[in-house]
C-alpha cells in the first residue's frame, strides 16, 4: 500500500511541475506566472479541487507518443471566490506552449458542462500558442466543441476570460463568446492573424503588441474590457467582478454587508452641474456619490469614454450603471458607446441586475464616418437592448436629455420603471439654439430677434417640467437626495416581473 501511496505522490508532483523547472523558469522570466500558481492566486486558499490531473493526449503521429505530459497543457477543476463556487481551467504554457489538443479541449469542455449543470460561473486563464499543428483537424474540432458550450452557456452562468499569454487564430473566439474579457498589459495578446500573416498578405508590418495587445483591443476595438499591469492584479480584480455577480441567472446577485446610509444627502450634488450648458462635468463624481461607499467597478474605462459602464452596489445590492460621460465628446453616443452600452445592458439583463441610467446627452454624434459606419444600426442595438430588459430600470436625468439620444436611454418609453429629473434636466427635441435657427430661419439676421426668441424656446423647454406634465419623468427630485431616491426606487421594484410574448430569440439588429 505504501508503494502506491508513494508512486501517487509522485505522479501528481510531476504533473504539478508541467513542463519541468526549465519552462517554469522561463515563464518567470517574462513577468508570468505558471498555470497553478495562476489558479492559486484567484481561489480562496486551499479550495481548488483539480479534475483529468493525469489525462494525456492520445496522439501518435510526428513522433508525440514519446511525450506525453499529465495534464495535456491545461489545468481544470473547481472552488471558491470568497466563499462562493466557481469553474476554472488554466492553460500551461509550460507544456506544448498551452496549445491545444483534442484531450485538453475535452478537459475544458467537461468543466464547462459542470458549470452549467451546477449554476457556477466559469473562469478561463488563457495563455496557449492555439491548435495544436501535430494533432490537425482534431484539434480543430476541440475548438469547435468549446465555442458551442460558450454559445450554450450565454446568458445561463457568467463567463469570463483572462487573458494572460498569447490567444491567437481559432482561439480567440472563445474569449470573444464570454461576458468579459481581461488582458495583462505587455505580456498577453489577441488576433486572428499574426504579424507574418499579416505582412505576407497586406505588406503591413506590425508588432504584436500594437497588432493584438492590451493596448490596442482596451482603447481601439473594444475587444477586451480592462487591461492590468500584471498576472497578480489580473486575478484579483477578476476576483471583485464575481463579487458583483450571481452564479447564474437561476440566482439574484449576491447581497453584501454596506456601511453606508440609504438616506445619504450629498449637498455637492447641488452646485455638480455649471451654470455654463456647454461647460463638462465628471458624470463619475455622481457615480461615485450614488454608490454604496463609492465604489465603482468600471467595465471598458479606456474605450468609447464618451459613455460610462460599470457595476456598483445600493444597500449592498449589484446595480449595472449606464451613463453619459459628459467630459467626453459632450457624452454624445455614437457607434463605439453605443455597443458598449449595448453589450453591458444585455449582460445585466441576463442576470437580473437591475440598471441604473444617468442621462446627459446631447444627441448622436454627427458626421459622415458615423452615418458610413452604421451608426443607425449601432444606435438601434442600445434602444433594443433597454427595450427588451425586463429588469429593474430607474433613470435619472440630470441636463441634456435631446432627440432620439433621450428616447434610447432608458426613457419612460422604453418601459422605464422610474424616471428622474434633476431641475436642471433640459428635455427637447434639441438644444435652444439650433431649434430656434430651424423654426425662425426667415429672422436669422435679426440677432436681437434670435436672441430673445432663443431665451423664450429655452424659457419654455429647456427644464424638466414639461415632460413631467405629460407623465414621461415620474418626479423633479433635489440633486443632494439623488442616492436616498434612487436607493428607494429600486427597493421597491425587487419583487417586479414583466412578462415576454414567447419566441425563439429576437432578431436585434447586428
Amino acid at each position: 500500500m505504501k508503494d502506491i501511496l508513494e508512486e501517487l505522490e509522485n505522479r501528481r508532483e510531476q504533473a504539478r511541475m508541467g513542463g519541468g523547472e526549465r519552462r517554469i523558469s522561463a515563464q518567470h522570466a517574462k513577468g508570468k506566472l505558471t498555470a497553478r500558481e495562476r489558479v492559486e492566486l484567484l481561489l480562496d486558499a486551499g479550495s481548488f479541487e483539480e479534475f483529468d490531473t493525469f489525462v494525456a493526449h492520445r496522439a501518435t503521429d510526428f513522433g508525440m507518443e514519446k511525450e506525453r505530459p499529465a495534464g495535456d497543457g491545461v489545468v481544470t477543476g473547481w472552488g471558491t471566490v470568497n466563499g462562493r463556487l466557481v469553474y476554472v481551467f488554466s492553460q500551461d504554457f509550460t507544456v506544448f506552449g498551452g496549445s491545444l489538443s483534442e484531450t485538453h479541449a475535452q478537459k475544458i469542455c467537461k468543466i464547462q458542462d459542470m458549470a452549467v449543470q451546477n449554476g457556477a460561473p466559469v473562469i478561463g486563464l488563457n495563455d496557449s500558442g492555439g491548435a495544436r499543428i501535430q494533432e490537425g483537424v482534431a484539434s480543430l474540432a476541440g475548438y469547435a466543441e468549446v465555442f458551442q458550450r460558450n454559445i450554450d452557456a450565454s446568458g445561463v452562468i457568467p463567463q469570463i476570460s483572462v487573458i494572460m499569454g498569447p490567444c491567437a487564430g481559432g482561439a480567440v473566439y472563445s474569449p470573444a463568446m464570454t461576458d468579459f474579457i481581461f488582458m495583462v498589459r505587455d505580456t498577453s495578446y489577441m488576433f486572428v492573424t499574426g504579424p507574418d500573416v499579416v505582412k505576407t498578405v497586406t505588406n503591413e508590418v506590425v508588432t504584436a503588441e500594437e497588432l493584438g495587445g492590451a493596448t490596442t483591443h482596451t482603447r481601439k476595438s473594444g475587444v477586451a474590457d480592462c487591461a492590468f499591469e500584471n498576472d497578480v492584479e489580473a486575478l484579483a480584480e477578476t476576483r471583485r467582478l464575481i463579487d458583483f455577480l450571481p452564479l447564474s441567472n437561476r440566482e439574484k446577485p449576491p447581497v453584501r454587508p454596506f456601511f453606508d446610509s440609504p438616506d445619504r444627502i450629498e449637498e455637492s450634488l447641488d452646485t455638480l452641474i455649471p451654470d455654463n450648458p456647454n461647460s463638462p462635468y465628471d458624470m463619475k463624481e455622481l457615480i461615485g456619490k450614488l454608490a454604496d461607499e463609492g465604489d465603482f467597478f468600471e467595465i471598458q474605462p479606456d474605450f468609447a469614454k464618451n459613455i460610462l459602464t460599470g457595476f456598483i452596489r445600493i444597500e449592498g445590492r449589484t446595480v449595472g450603471v449606464v451613463a453619459n460621460q459628459p467630459m467626453v465628446l459632450a457624452g454624445c453616443l455614437d457607434i463605439d458607446s453605443s455597443r458598449k452600452a449595448a453589450k453591458f445592458v444585455r449582460f445585466c439583463d441576463a442576470f437580473e441586475i437591475p440598471l441604473l441610467t444617468l442621462v446627459d446627452v446631447p444627441g448622436f454624434l454627427p458626421g459622415t464616418s458615423q452615418e458610413y459606419g452604421g451608426v443607425i444600426k449601432h444606435g438601434a442595438k442600445l434602444l433594443f437592448a433597454y427595450g427588451e430588459a425586463t429588469v429593474p430600470k430607474v433613470t435619472l436625468i440630470t441636463r441634456k436629455a435631446y432627440g432620439g439620444a433621450y428616447d434610447v436611454m432608458a426613457s419612460k418609453h422604453l418601459k422605464g420603471d422610474f424616471n428622474y429629473a434633476w431641475p436642471t434636466a433640459e428635455i427637447a427635441v434639441m438644444g435652444a439654439k439650433g431649434a430656434v435657427e430651424i423654426l425662425y430661419r426667415s429672422e436669422l439676421d435679426d440677432s436681437a430677434k434670435i436672441a430673445e426668441r432663443t431665451k423664450d424656446y429655452e424659457d419654455r423647454f429647456a427644464n424638466p417640467f414639461v415632460a413631467a406634465e405629460k407623465g414621461f419623468i415620474d418626479e423633479v427630485i433635489f440633486p443632494s437626495a439623488s442616492r436616498k431616491r434612487i436607493a428607494r426606487a429600486f427597493a421597491s421594484l425587487r419583487s417586479k416581473r414583466q412578462d415576454r410574448p414567447w419566441r425563439k430569440h429576437d432578431t436585434i439588429p447586428l
